[in-house]
């Protein structure tokens, strides 16, 4: 159907509108689907809702494939919820607390606390904030700071790593994009080769320890350290009987039944597939699990009933995620009967320069994220219309990636409204505003560097981008605190 000309663009056009005016992705998504199946069928209004499950919600849940990135996500969201319910993340992280000495190590500790406890991106405000507001109430550094580190840890690693929820999904994307397109390559390969590119991300990770070791500061942060006092009202609240065994424990057991599982099949040496890739991380995640209950048996005693209601709760809290997959699955299949990606193709061919396609993907992907306050939302939407583009204009596909998760991460740190602006000010124990205030400068600094990064990179295609980049931010840093810049 790619005679559909333009028309073949309004089932992504009505899921942007809503998901902006709505601030809701699911209801966007839903909408977007409603749309493609009402043109796919000549905008039939008796038969097009059954046609819809039948044709588009149905089959994606079947798909083998679909059905166990979903059985995955299950067995991630009941270990994450254990984690939480054990209160081994906060044993973990304040067992660290006795080898800090000033404002640095603080909030060092914090940083590398964000980054160990990095299997949820919404738990870890809600994990290392607590633990870490005391102490930073001791050496009279700011709560924004906190939130600041905090943000800068939870989803930037998160959106790093392959085997958890961000990656899982976003592979999930990613792959979808590539069978619409014909495209054979291997979706865990493309997010691996893609997280070098994921320039953003790794400036939004090394501006803490640097800023940390300058003891410099600017913009609305500044001020907030200036006006940042001691204070030992705070108190770590780590669970009674818990252990930082709780979460290392569990961690290893998950990595090396995840090894053992795929060594099974080659790995290292020889690629595995998919299926049998998640089916190795499912049995993982469910031992981790089993390994946690074991321990906070044995250590505690918290009753089976109440541990297993927890894992349940964690199971159900992915439904969400869960809803959006589907959604998102459906929607790539009705903009494929539509001829979506061949349309947007032919529009990148004729009217965009190759080397600039990077550098506007990753503009576009953070407009929308920032409006809309939703990374993974933005990573459905951007997804299937950057891969055709990337095809058209001879771009690699792991620019292209990192490109969208890149953008859809800096709208997000950019945004009032994010799930982890929220999330980490409340892990902090302050205002989303204020948060959002004293992070912006950074945010803005960091996306700055990186729009030029996709610029370059799209000249001078380069795996080793990434650094000349973060060399360019500590020196941009040591600049402005030479210079006083407040």
């Amino acid at each position: 159907m790619d005679e559909l000309g333009i028309l073949s663009l309004f089932p992504v056009f009505v899921t942007l509108c809503v998901s902006l005016i709505l601030r809701n992705v699911i209801l966007g998504l839903f909408s977007g689907v409603i749309t493609g199946t009402l043109i796919l069928h000549s905008f039939s209004l008796i038969t097009f809702l059954p046609l819809l499950i039948k044709e588009y919600i149905v089959p994606e849940i079947a798909d083998t494939y679909n059905a166990s990135v979903l059985v995955l996500l299950v067995f991630i969201g009941g270990f994450v919820r254990l984690i939480k319910y054990s209160g081994g993340g906060m044993a973990f992280a304040a067992s660290t607390v006795k080898y800090i000495t000033n404002k640095a190590s603080a909030q060092i500790s914090a940083w590398f606390g964000g980054i160990v406890i990095f299997f949820s991106d919404l738990g870890t405000p809600l994990i290392v904030g607590p633990v870490f507001r005391s102490l930073f109430d001791r050496f009279a550094i700011s709560r924004q700071k906190l939130a600041f580190i905090i943000d800068s840890t939870s989803s930037p690693i998160a959106i790093l790593i392959p085997f958890i929820g961000w990656g899982v999904f976003s592979m999930s994307i990613i792959k979808s994009s590539f069978e619409t397109n014909n495209i054979s390559i291997n979706e865990w390969n493309a997010f691996t080769s893609a997280i070098v590119f994921q320039l953003y991300t790794w400036l939004a990770i090394s501006a803490v320890p640097v800023l940390s070791l300058l003891g410099f500061d600017f913009g609305k942060m500044a001020e907030a350290e200036k006006a940042a006092v001691s204070s030992n009202e705070a108190s770590t609240k780590v669970h009674k009987n818990a252990m930082a065994i709780f979460v290392w424990l569990p961690l290893t057991v998950l990595a090396l039944t995840l090894f053992f599982g795929l060594n099974f099949y080659g790995f290292p040496f020889k690629q595995v597939s998919g299926s049998d890739f998640r089916a190795a991380l499912s049995s993982a995640y469910l031992l981790a699990a089993i390994t946690l209950c074991g321990l906070m048996f044995y250590f505690t005693n918290k009753k089976i009933a109440n541990v297993f209601s927890e894992y349940v709760r964690g199971m159900s809290g992915m439904l969400p995620i869960m809803a959006t997959l589907v959604l998102a699955w459906a929607l790539g299949t009705v903009s494929d009967e539509l001829g979506t990606g061949v349309y947007v193709s032919e529009l990148a061919k004729d009217f965009l320069d190759p080397f600039l396609l990077p550098f506007l993907t990753f503009i576009v992907a953070a407009i929308l994220s920032f409006a809309i306050g939703s990374s993974w939302g933005t990573i459905i939407i951007m997804m299937p219309l950057a891969i055709p583009s990337a095809i058209s204009t001879g771009n690699e596909f792991s620019l292209i990636i990192g490109a969208v998760l890149s953008g859809a991460l800096f709208g997000d740190h950019s945004s009032p409204v994010s799930e982890t602006t929220i999330l980490s000010s409340t892990g902090a124990g302050i205002d989303p505003l204020s948060h959002f205030s004293t992070q912006l400068p950074y945010a803005l600094l960091n996306g700055a560097i990186a729009a030029l990064g996709f610029l370059i990179a799209g000249i001078f295609y380069s795996s080793l981008i990434v650094f000349y980049l973060i060399l360019f931010q500590v020196s941009a840093l040591m600049l402005l605190k030479y210079f006083k810049y407040s």
